[in-house]
């Protein structure tokens, strides 16, 4: 489940589509498929080249997702206890972090396709749910994954996925808490970019 959370969240969006032009579900699906095709014909990221996925990951899905806006709700209330200057540092941790998780996600792609479920946007509607299905081959068990989206001046942007109904914002809320509540905002950076740290050594010996 960690590997489809990653995996197609951060290959949803391609910054060579005009995002403010396109509706939500059409975004989704056109560039998922897009990225997808480049994955499979790519046997260095298939093969474990996380240098080459992150820089994918950098090219395709950084414009079409709000990172300030994720880790504002995964912080909660945390986050007003924040500075300006740590809220950017945080941002900007839990920006890489997500980024090269989505990274090792692609170099372990096997063939699963995406089915795109009904979707209707209503008029005035500035933030929706896509709903997807991941299948896989064999008889491994389809997962329902989401995306949330928001309308935003510059187009929609995601700001939260689900995978079998857990959020990926949700999912780090918790431990997010737990480091305010130990080691306060600083600890929290510290451990982001321990993490960061510790990812870039392993990205760097593939």
């Amino acid at each position: 489940m960690k590997f489809l959370l990653a995996f197609f969240s951060g290959l949803l969006i391609s910054s060579t589509v005009l995002a403010m032009d396109v509706a939500p579900d059409a975004l989704v699906k056109t560039t998922t498929e897009e990225v997808l095709e480049i994955v499979r014909k790519d046997k260095d990221i298939q093969s474990g080249n996380t240098k080459k996925a992150i820089d994918l990951v950098e090219a395709k899905v950084l414009p079409n997702f709000n990172f300030t806006r994720m880790t504002q709700l995964a912080m909660a209330r945390d986050w007003r206890q924040a500075t300006p200057a740590q809220q950017k540092t945080l941002t900007d941790e839990f920006h890489t972090l997500l980024v090269r998780t989505y990274a090792k996600a692609l170099t372990e792609y096997k063939n699963q396709t995406v089915h795109y479920k009904p979707f209707t946007l209503k008029a005035g509607e500035t933030d929706v749910r896509v709903r997807t299905e991941i299948r896989q081959s064999g008889a491994g068990k389809n997962i329902e994954l989401d995306y949330w989206l928001e309308k935003s001046p510059a187009g929609w942007k995601v700001y939260d996925i689900e995978v079998g109904g857990i959020s990926i914002v949700t999912n780090y809320r918790e431990s997010f808490a737990a480091e305010v509540r130990n080691n306060g905002i600083d600890g929290l950076i510290k451990s982001l970019q321990a993490k960061n740290k510790s990812g870039e050594a392993a990205s760097v010996k593939k």
